[in-house]
């Protein structure tokens, strides 16, 4: 240890930050099983064994909101997965430098632009009377639409946004597993008269299925956590039916009602998590079963 400390001082850093953010806390989990009482603390609290959990299971919300959460995470999930992919294939036969250099440019930009940001220029995007989109709409005929007020719309909007928003980066990750692709694959294959589609089906793809896969995994492990700062941001009474997710449920039962039950939605909370990590097991096994590359 004394001969590389430099490397036990560089693996510090994540270490320490998951133990402070993600084991520490896990202690304060127990009060999912508690009537927790602030002034009584966590140990003092009482025991109440599974009664949260079966609240939650018994409430009028608890289907809408597992409905919500997991139609608006898989739609995010099958939508946004080949973008990057397809991106990254593009990009990676664009013999142009100054044109590949400021598509990868515009497309990173989107990454950077904090939630609040990306919600107010949805918002104003879409707005019914000022709105570049129901101008346009307008101009053809058509009657403004406020499409934040109707609930049907809420995912598509959501979904489309967020992949506007990070297929620049998420290609990254494609594009590096790109470059270590054997560039005598490439020859072999021009000289045997393969077009650029045949070079992608039976050469690129190939190379990058194992990292495709391992994301797809990682992405699957998230499933629940659909994340409640974009989504809350975009809520609105006349949307509430079908933009309320299980994160913004806790939320405003934990942190934003009068009376915050936090043991309720500690519950609400563990649950999401151990769903989470039943449906990241299961779909790792799957990948063992199929010969694909796993994370264990």
């Amino acid at each position: 240890m004394r001969k590389v400390w430099q490397l036990y001082v560089l693996i510090a850093l994540p270490v320490i930050y998951i133990l402070i953010f993600k084991y520490i806390p896990m202690y304060g989990a127990q009060i999912a099983f508690k009537n927790y009482i602030v002034t009584k603390g966590i140990w003092g609290s009482e025991w109440v064994g599974l009664k949260h959990f079966t609240r939650f299971f018994n409430s009028y919300d608890f289907w809408r909101l597992m409905n919500n959460t997991i139609v608006l995470s898989f739609y995010s999930l099958l939508a946004g997965f080949p973008f990057p992919i397809i991106l990254a294939l593009s990009l990676n036969y664009v013999k142009n430098k100054l044109f590949k250099q400021s598509v990868q440019m515009i497309t990173y930009a989107p990454h950077f632009i904090s939630v609040v940001v990306m919600v107010g220029i949805i918002l104003e995007l879409l707005d019914p009377r000022r709105g570049i989109v129901n101008i346009v709409i307008k101009a053809l005929g058509l009657e403004a639409i406020n499409f934040m007020g109707v609930p049907e719309y809420f995912k598509s909007i959501y979904v489309w946004s967020g992949i506007w928003q990070s297929v620049g980066f998420s290609c990254i990750i494609y594009l590096a597993a790109l470059s270590s692709i054997d560039p005598a694959l490439h020859e072999s294959a021009v000289v045997d008269g393969a077009s650029k589609l045949r070079r992608m089906w039976h050469i690129d793809l190939p190379g990058i299925m194992p990292i495709a896969i391992i994301m797809l995994i990682m992405n699957t492990g998230h499933v629940l956590d659909v994340g409640f700062e974009k989504v809350l941001l975009m809520q609105n009474p006349l949307n509430l039916r079908t933009s309320e997710v299980i994160d913004t449920y806790v939320y405003k039962v934990g942190l934003a009602s009068q009376a915050m039950n936090y043991s309720y939605s500690s519950a609400i909370g563990l649950f999401k998590s151990v769903i989470n990590l039943i449906l990241l097991v299961i779909v790792n096994k799957i990948a063992q079963k199929t010969k694909q590359n796993s994370l264990w």
